[in-house]
């Protein structure tokens, strides 16, 4: 176990968070024809996900956790954010994401923390797992030269399985509850991520409403890259659960062998509104790209806590 103090900027640049994700030739397509990004709207951002003077600054820590039996064999990183509000008498609200560091989060807890618009949360931010190369092999490629994504990802994020919320709830929480006082409850537990880690974060409270009922997703890959597109009907065919969710995807997000992303999304919003979930879709212009959803972050998040009682 490795845990030391990492300034957040060094995370964000040690992690390699470029804002387009994986499957992000959305971004590519557009800069084919020739025209501005449909991303460029939502490259700027609100005060609340900047640095602001005299807001409480919270610290961050870096982990690593190699002894998954949830995904035996894999390594990974995490980090774990704590406001200075943070009082371990008090367990404190949890907030997971998937790949790392995203939407700017930190930043965006202390600004929010400090106006008491978000309860005292302490953040989680997770890589997928890999599988350590062995002695002298080269390191992993995509076909076009470009490193490859950690190689249990894919299984991880897009399975529809409730492995990755056991990995959570029997690994990662209990390490990190160790050392600090986490609550139980799962009105109190919010999950995210971004294309595969966004379909895991719903995942995760679909699989386990008991223990997480608060989702984030943007650009979810909804599509059938391990049978995520079967969730519209699945939501439709089982009662409604205690799960609020806040989805983003927009107009020029990917179309490819593994479906359309834009019309999973809206398929799943459907779906989801007619079940009547507790639920909110912001349909955009963009790519397959944390943009949108860095910006819409703080408001989502105001949304996701707004009646919260410790």
């Amino acid at each position: 176990m490795n845990r030391r103090p990492v300034p957040i900027l060094l995370v964000t640049l040690a992690l390699g968070l470029a804002p387009v994700l994986p499957f992000g030739c959305g971004a590519v397509r557009a800069a084919e024809k020739g025209g501005v990004s449909p991303d460029e709207p939502y490259k700027k951002l609100t005060p609340d996900s900047e640095e602001q003077a005299g807001v409480p600054k919270g610290g961050i820590t870096e982990h690593e956790w190699n002894a998954s039996k949830v995904f035996p064999g894999t390594v990974r990183k995490y980090w774990v954010y704590v406001p200075k509000q943070y009082d371990a008498a008090k367990p404190a609200c949890v907030f997971v994401c998937q790949d790392g560091v995203l939407y700017k989060a930190p930043t965006v807890f202390d600004n929010l923390i400090a106006k008491r618009e978000m309860p005292v949360t302490i953040g989680i931010f997770i890589q997928p797992g890999d599988f350590p190369l062995k002695p002298g092999e080269a390191p992993r490629r995509r076909p076009d030269g470009r490193p490859a994504p950690r190689a249990n990802r894919s299984r991880e994020y897009d399975t529809l399985s409730g492995d990755y919320a056991r990995f959570l709830i029997e690994e990662i929480l209990p390490e990190v509850g160790r050392t600090h006082s986490l609550t139980t409850n799962p009105e109190g537990r919010c999950i995210a991520g971004s294309s595969s880690g966004g379909i895991c974060a719903w995942t995760v409270c679909w699989e386990r409403p008991d223990a997480f009922r608060k989702c984030f997703t943007t650009v979810g890959s909804f599509t059938n890259i391990r049978g995520g597109g079967a969730y519209p009907e699945l939501v439709r065919a089982a009662p409604r659960k205690p799960i609020r969710i806040f989805q983003q995807d927009g107009a020029n997000d990917l179309v490819n062998e593994f479906g359309s992303w834009p019309e999973a999304n809206r398929a799943m919003a459907a779906a989801l509104g007619e079940k009547g979930y507790d639920h909110r879709f912001v349909f955009g212009e963009g790519v397959h790209s944390s943009h949108h959803g860095t910006q819409l972050f703080p408001d989502a998040m105001r949304w996701m806590w707004r009646d919260f009682k410790p």
